[in-house]
């Protein structure tokens, strides 16, 4: 057996036992396998094991693998969870079920053209800084609600969900409360947050999905 597929079992198991410590439903997180940096082959088993939910950093590099994954397995649910460039924006809608990395006034009038333009429901996230990085993307916390409103209001689009990544150095716990009450202000259901090293914790701050990498395909 693969060993990705051993590591994937045991991600789930894993988001399973936090679920029931957190008395949450059992399948109410959803798992996005993150791919970055691995292709096809590595990545075909995994979906085979049954594996539906996957995540990429980068667009360019997605369009050179997953169309033609797609359309081997219809039902493959891809998200973007890497920074979008406004040059990107078409081949992102056309590509993508999920961004889940929305930041920017920029950002989201380009979206709203081209999910206008190509009739795509794409389904969006706001990502947050929860830590203010200077490096790093994501709207300030300070911003982050009027930011999901004005995208609602003035570019027309339905965000469902808010998502972080906080800072490395940093216990996650404080970053996870933090968005968990920045998206119930904001009035969206949806909080991706977690990764390969914490993202049990994040089931217990009430993550409705994690996105986990290494912990399944193992170091890049």
């Amino acid at each position: 057996m693969e060993k990705s597929v051993e590591q994937l079992a045991l991600v789930k198991n894993r988001i399973a036992q936090a679920e029931s410590e957190a008395k949450r439903t059992e399948g109410s997180v959803v798992l996005v396998a993150v791919s970055k940096t691995f292709d096809a082959g590595h990545i075909r088993p995994v979906i085979e094991a049954g594996q539906r939910v996957f995540g990429e950093n980068r667009v360019q590099e997605a369009q050179g693998k997953w169309p033609a994954l797609k359309t081997e397995y219809p039902d493959l649910e891809l998200h973007l969870i890497g920074p979008l460039q406004s040059n990107k924006a078409r081949e992102a809608v056309a590509l993508f079920d999920v961004i889940e990395t929305v930041d920017r006034e920029k950002i989201a009038a380009e979206l709203s053209k081209e999910i206008s333009r190509q009739g795509r429901a794409v389904r969006l996230y706001v990502q947050v800084n929860t830590g203010s990085e200077p490096q790093k993307a994501g709207i300030e916390p300070n911003d982050a609600v009027a930011f999901v409103e004005r995208c609602r209001a003035v570019h027309g689009l339905i965000i469902e969900g808010l998502m972080c990544i906080p800072p490395a150095d940093e216990n996650p716990g404080p970053h996870f409360a933090l968005l968990e009450k920045l998206a119930r202000q904001a009035g969206v259901e949806k909080l991706s947050m977690g990764m390969s090293g914490d993202y049990d914790v994040a089931v217990g701050f009430g993550a409705t999905s994690v996105r986990v990498g290494s912990a399944i395909f193992g170091q890049r």
